[in-house]
């Protein structure tokens, strides 16, 4: 196995890593979004509330202009998908391609 050089250290450390945290966290927001829609959760629980406004300021900058983007679904939000799929091509064909081109 080759050693990586100190730049594809940089970009694995901050730009890999926190990617693959966003996905993370978009899925969270999704699922917990669900969950209270279905009144699987109450909102008003402390627990709740903190892990759903920690979610919300993380990825809300990112799928507000997605959501302004998009035509209405209807009540279907669309914007996390659109999100994920622009993570998934910036880290496989952006960074793991050009950067780390035997790991594709």
């Amino acid at each position: 196995m080759e050693h990586m050089s100190l730049a594809q250290v940089l970009v694995y450390l901050f730009l890999l890593i926190p990617l693959q945290l966003l996905v993370y966290v978009i899925f969270v927001g999704v699922i917990l979004s669900w969950l209270i829609s279905f009144n699987v959760v109450n909102a008003h629980n402390q627990l709740v509330s903190t892990i759903w406004r920690l979610t919300s300021t993380l990825t809300e900058p990112l799928l507000r202009p997605i959501r302004n983007f998009l035509p209405p679904l209807g009540g279907l939000d669309l914007s996390p998908l659109v999100l994920l799929l622009l993570i998934m091509f910036v880290r496989n064909w952006l960074i793991l391609g050009q950067i780390f081109p035997r790991l594709a």
